[in-house]
């Protein structure tokens, strides 16, 4: 009897060995993810993705997904990937691309699905997802043909965060195009609500139009940006999803919605045995060009019917 006992208990210490992972995480497939900041879109981003992995499959019952938002600096996205590392996940995805090119050179071995990636024209070796880069030129060109019979705008005016890499590469690709259309550009490089209040106030004073990158700092602090443009009688664009809305005179908007579906598609591939350097960055398919009208007859624009009829979508 007392032999029995303890064959019992070896083999109960044997399976509950068996069983218990050395981080202690319940059995089926684990998927971490990181934000580059609390900005809207990655939230819903990340939402839209939790909801198309269900309908493939991947539910709650078989799928642990971590969520961490870090504060929205180098360190603390490098900090985050460590701790995924030691976790070791099935998979890293990663929103807006700060977090992801970190995700992409600090990741141990861990593939990673980017969402929500503005990145330079071109192929990206080894990184895989949905990328946001939308064509900054439209809204310049946009932008100069709303003024085509009366002085044009000459001076534009960026406010980004050269922490965030996505922030960094709309800057570069606006003073690329700037000089095609005889505009100069001045910069406001703001990584604080801090740094924007200082800042603000001289860009306004050399502009003639404010372009506002996708930077967490600017859309935590986008209301700001447009009524203190406003008071001036100055337009604000964008690339945010949703900046018409909250007063952009013209916006070239991705779909958060969509970057979570396509993303979700990606990383079932992968789950299921794709290997990531067999995979690409994918262009958003939804872009629209959204004009705010209300914002127009507030400054005082009359738009030509030609700006109106390029646009996907007019806010009277």
């Amino acid at each position: 009897m007392r032999r029995r006992i303890l064959s019992i208990t070896l083999m109960v210490l044997f399976l509950s060995c068996w069983c218990w992972p050395s981080d202690c995480r319940a059995a089926g497939k684990v998927i971490a993810a990181i934000m580059s900041s609390d900005q809207p879109r990655y939230r819903e981003a990340h939402q839209a993705f939790i909801k198309s992995l269900a309908a493939l499959g991947y539910t709650s019952a078989n799928v642990e997904i971590i969520l961490q938002v870090p504060n929205p600096d180098p360190l603390s996205w490098s900090n985050t990937i460590r701790k995924f590392n030691a976790y070791r996940p099935d998979l890293i995805v990663a929103y807006g691309a700060p977090a992801a090119f970190v995700a992409m050179r600090e990741s141990d071995g861990i593939p990673v699905v980017s969402v929500d990636v503005f990145v330079s024209d071109g192929p990206h070796r080894g990184m895989c997802g949905v990328s946001s880069r939308v064509p900054l030129v439209t809204l310049i060109k946009t932008l100069k043909d709303s003024r085509e019979h009366i002085k044009p705008y000459r001076r534009v005016g960026v406010v980004y965060n050269s922490r965030e890499s996505g922030s960094q590469r709309q800057l570069e690709e606006i003073r690329k195009f700037a000089p095609q259309y005889d505009m100069v550009v001045a910069e406001a490089n703001v990584a604080s609500s801090a740094a924007l209040d200082s800042a603000l106030p001289s860009l306004l004073d050399h502009s003639d139009v404010i372009f506002a990158t996708e930077s967490g700092v600017v859309s935590r602090q986008f209301a700001k940006i447009v009524a203190r443009a406003r008071a001036r009688n100055i337009p604000v664009l964008s690339t945010m999803p949703g900046a018409a809305e909250r007063g952009a005179l013209i916006s070239l908007e991705i779909h958060p919605e969509e970057q979570g579906h396509l993303a979700a598609d990606i990383a079932t591939r992968i789950l299921e045995g794709a290997r990531q350097s067999h995979l690409s960055l994918i262009s958003p398919r939804r872009i629209e060009l959204v004009i705010n009208m209300r914002a127009a007859q507030e400054l005082g624009i009359n738009l030509p019917f030609t700006v109106l009829s390029n646009a996907t979508r007019v806010i009277k």
